[in-house]
């Protein structure tokens, strides 16, 4: 099939890489998000997905809007049978799903209709799941809605950042919607609806949200940290300032008060409502990322002092 994918980050580069290595399908063009500021100098680069299409001699489309008229032109006459798409992230509208014979096919990281919407592998974390997965299905107006056509499963790791699962599931979910495409083309595939039942919604987790609130349990605050580990990342305030907090681990029998800081020469532990928890990788504002120890070392916390 005449492929256009659609897709902006890292995690889409398993399944581009994929679709242009299949001898079944052609990627005449790939939909991403315009080039956009990163990096501490916050110098404009093109996207991920855009930098593996021109490498691979791609033509790249970067519309503001997917409903921008210049572009569903463009669309219309590349003739594309199917659009793929992993984390585009923009609005498609229906002027653009009814280009392709075959529309749109996303690749969404859950097994639907759970965690419908922008965070699901970070929801799947931070509920407590002990497995997800990803989904291939047809794009509809209403969101991670339409019927699916195929799922894969994976566990969720009791060390699990989002990050490393997502890593993952890009990997086999480019499996997946290859598969798809090919059952698609030759028509022995057929997309059925998502159950009434099991519906829940993912939203993106913001940075207010990705704040540690001390007198939460342990288990919980464990689960806000993987899940927002990269991104947004989890983060205290000490002394005024924003510390970033990596992974930690909890420490069965030990209390603390909520929030208090315990630092000995090979440690740094806090507690929580339960049990405390042990920190791992801390990012002072402004500086480097650096071991606990290290930054304890540092700002020597007094015994009042404690994480707000």
């Amino acid at each position: 099939m005449r492929l256009v994918f659609a897709g902006t980050p890292a995690t889409a580069l398993p399944s581009l890489r994929t679709l242009i290595d299949s001898p079944r399908h052609d990627v005449v063009a790939v939909v991403t998000r315009p080039d956009a500021q990163s990096g501490r100098g916050r110098k404009v680069h093109p996207s991920p997905v855009a930098e593996l299409a021109e490498e691979a001699g791609i033509e790249v489309l970067r519309p503001q809007k997917a409903g921008d008229p210049t572009f569903l032109d463009r669309l219309r006459a590349l003739e594309p049978d199917c659009c793929p798409v992993v984390a585009y992230g923009a609005l498609l509208p229906q002027s653009a799903l009814d280009v392709p014979r075959h529309g749109w096919i996303n690749l969404h990281f859950s097994i639907l209709p759970a965690w419908r919407g922008a965070a699901p592998v970070q929801h799947a974390i931070l509920h407590g799941d002990e497995i997800t997965g990803a989904s291939t299905f047809q794009i509809v107006k209403e969101l991670d809605a339409g019927p699916v056509y195929g799922v894969v499963t994976e566990e969720i790791r009791a060390s699990d950042t989002s990050g490393a699962l997502l890593e993952r599931l890009s990997v086999s979910g480019a499996g997946l919607l290859a598969a798809t495409l090919d059952g698609v083309e030759d028509g022995a595939l057929e997309a059925r609806p998502q159950p009434a039942e099991g519906v829940s919604v993912a939203p993106k987790i913001s940075v207010a949200d990705a704040r540690v609130a001390w007198d939460r349990p342990a288990l919980h605050i464990d689960r806000l940290i993987r899940a927002c580990t990269p991104g947004p990342g989890a983060w205290t305030e000490f002394r005024g300032q924003r510390v970033k907090l990596g992974p930690v681990r909890v420490l069965a029998g030990e209390r603390l008060a909520p929030g208090e800081i315990a630092a000995s020469k090979t440690s740094v532990r806090v507690g929580t409502a339960t049990d405390a928890v042990e920190l791992g990788d801390v990012q002072p504002q402004g500086k480097r990322l650096m071991g606990a120890v290290e930054w304890a070392r540092g700002v020597r916390p007094e015994g009042e002092e404690s994480f707000k």
